[in-house]
């Protein structure tokens, strides 16, 4: 009975233990891998000064010293170049090419004249509305001079009067549909392609009719990326973009990124701009997207391959210093995020400790090295 009473305490502390939240049992157990990982050091090194004259033989590797690093992580994508700039210019309303003044290659300014439609009818009928509205105007002013003096009907001077206003309507009316009739450059540029050709039929967005004009003055490089980036990666993110055919890169930053998903391709688009005045950059062509999502600037950074991993979690050696020379100790840490063959290093390296980063493939804990 003493024991069974005895017992009853023991049992409420043990269900007291399980009630603890998982996340204390994760800090307890780093915690613990943190004390093995430094009482494995002790024990190598004391095995050593124990029994120095082991007679083995020290193993050549080639060491690192732990020097903190800025780490930067980077999404990859594929992109295209494309002129800040670039736009369509059409026939307006169909009609026959009468002349064309500038071809492919030629600079445009805004607002310049690169073909004309045939608009023969349409001026002739307009030299009619002026002809009619001249009488018109000349009927109107003595109704209006009559109609001031009280001489007249009031109806004689409304009907010259709403004549000559249906007039300048459709004198107006007139001068825009000929005003349709030229193909007008929108913006400032060079002609990349203008396949209209005297004597044919252009008619409004066909194909033959659309004339392509390109500002490459200032450029941008518009990309997708994958939805699971969504809150990484925003507006102002800085970006690396590579020319592979160019053999050039710059430096810039996201000025765009799209609030929609792709239902489809599951991604989102973005934009960056800037001035390509010093690079000789063409539409379509492709570029290499890489935008910085993630910065360290307080780590260490080490080669993937040198990490390890055993049972009780990721590890890398490091030589540590005795009295017959150097060992091999086993060193517990804890990742981050790797880019470009680097791994970021959160916890377990101090500055200046020596990294095995080369023959650590042949060593064991507590085992002589050289280098």
């Amino acid at each position: 009975m003493t024991h069974f009473k005895l017992f009853i305490p023991v049992l409420i502390v043990l269900a007291s233990c399980g009630g603890k939240k998982e996340v204390d049992n994760k800090a307890l157990l780093e915690q613990l891998r943190k004390q093995q990982s430094e009482l494995s050091a002790q024990i190598d090194s004391l095995e050593l000064k124990v029994n120095p004259e082991s007679g083995e033989k020290a193993i050549p590797v080639a060491v690192a010293e732990a020097i903190g690093c800025e780490f930067k992580h980077y999404v990859e994508v594929q992109g295209r170049v494309d002129g800040d700039q670039n736009v369509a210019a059409t026939a307006q309303m169909p009609g026959v090419v009468t002349a064309i003044y500038k071809k492919e290659g030629d600079n445009v300014v805004k607002g310049q004249v690169i073909a004309e439609l045939d608009a023969k009818v349409l001026k002739q009928n307009l030299k009619g509305i002026e002809t009619q509205l001249e009488l018109a105007t000349v009927v109107f002013e003595k109704q209006k001079a009559l109609w001031d003096k009280k001489i007249g009907s009031e109806l004689q001077y409304l009907q010259a009067k709403t004549q000559k206003e249906a007039l300048e309507e459709s004198k107006k009316a007139l001068a825009e549909q000929i005003a349709l009739t030229k193909i007008i450059a929108p913006i400032s540029g060079s002609i990349e392609n203008n396949p209209l050709k005297v004597g044919e039929m252009a008619n409004p967005g066909a194909p033959n009719s659309v004339v392509r004009i390109i500002n490459m003055t200032n450029a941008k490089v518009t990309a997708k990326v994958a939805e699971s980036f969504s809150l990484k990666v925003k507006k102002g993110n800085d970006v690396l973009i590579k020319f592979p055919d160019l053999g050039q890169s710059i430096e810039t930053k996201l000025s765009f990124t799209a609030k929609y998903i792709d239902q489809n391709s599951r991604t989102f688009d973005v934009e960056c701009k800037f001035p390509a005045k010093d690079i000789a950059l063409r539409a379509n062509m492709i570029a290499y997207v890489a935008i910085n999502d993630y910065t360290n600037p307080s780590a260490f950074c080490v080669p993937v391959n040198v990490i390890q991993t055993g049972n009780d979690g990721k590890f890398i050696y490091v030589a540590e210093k005795t009295d017959g020379g150097y060992i091999a100790v086993r060193r517990l840490v804890k990742t981050g995020m790797d880019y470009n063959g680097q791994m970021e290093i959160l916890e377990g390296i101090n500055a200046g400790d020596k990294m095995i980063v080369t023959g650590y493939q042949n060593i064991k804990k507590g085992q002589k090295i050289e280098f």
